[in-house]
């Protein structure tokens, strides 16, 4: 079924721009919101059903009809905006006309498949939507089992974290949980713990990062907790030789997870 909305004044539209701002309207509403069509289609391709399609048709870009189109065949709710509606629910500075409201994406820990050899990114209290976006980029790229994210409670709904993953938050396993809760579960399995430390002594490429791991990353500021300095099997740096003392925390867990790759390729 189609609907129209003209008025930015519409009930339907403000409750979607306040879940767009609102974190913890979304979190309430264990609700995300997925604007593009890049992001749209990944979410969906990846199994995610969105419950609502909002649709300028305006903006529309190639492909977008299309998805919309399937998206309506399929049951869902489409609702088609004048430009001035549509861009009361936007975030975007340049948006192209298509945003979906469904299901916030979580994987349960007792969900997380463990391989053979597996390796997982703890992001810890990493709570900028653009740098855990960033990470979750990264652990798909080495195609890490998954990702757990300890301390403040991921926001994995957030459009903009959803925008800076690109979609990929619906298809690497996230799962939110406390830091001693994770320490327990990667211990269960045998997995060591590697956390990356300014003042550790070992260079990352000097280190053994071939087998079972989890590369834990923290906050820029405030870097990881005594929860994982304690827990850690093994502590490296990478270095520094400029003036800062430190890499963004994407780039820092990809230069440690394409380590950790290097060496289980034989190279």
């Amino acid at each position: 079924m189609t609907e129209e909305i003209q008025s930015r004044d519409n009930p339907h539209l403000k409750a979607v721009a306040r879940l767009a701002r609102d974190a913890g309207a979304r979190r309430a509403a264990k609700l995300a919101l997925v604007e593009g069509l890049r992001e749209v289609e990944r979410a969906m391709d990846a199994g995610w059903v969105p419950t609502e399609v909002y649709f300028d048709p305006s903006r529309a870009v190639e492909g977008a009809v299309a998805r919309v189109d399937a998206a309506e065949r399929s049951g869902v709710r489409v609702v088609r905006c004048s430009p001035r509606a549509f861009d009361k629910i936007s975030y975007r500075e340049n948006p192209d006309g298509l945003l979906a409201v469904g299901p916030a994406p979580e994987t349960p820990l007792a969900a997380l498949a463990v391989a053979a050899c597996p390796l997982f990114l703890v992001a810890e209290n990493v709570e900028k939507p653009g740098n855990l976006g960033a990470l979750l980029r990264t652990a798909d790229a080495v195609g890490a089992d998954g990702v757990l994210a300890c301390g403040a409670p991921a926001d994995l709904g957030n459009p903009n974290l959803i925008r800076a993953s690109i979609g990929t938050v619906f298809f690497v396993p996230v799962v939110s949980l406390s830091s001693p809760e994770a320490v327990r579960w990667l211990r269960e399995r045998g997995i060591r713990i590697v956390t990356a430390e300014p003042a550790a002594n070992i260079v990352y490429t000097q280190a053994d990062l071939a087998g079972p791991l989890a590369v834990v990353v923290g906050a820029e500021d405030a870097g990881i907790s005594a929860v994982w300095q304690e827990a850690a099997d093994l502590r490296v740096r990478i270095p520094m030789l400029g003036r800062n003392d430190s890499l963004n925390v994407s780039v820092a867990a990809a230069v440690l997870l394409y380590e950790a790759i290097r060496q289980r390729s034989g190279r």
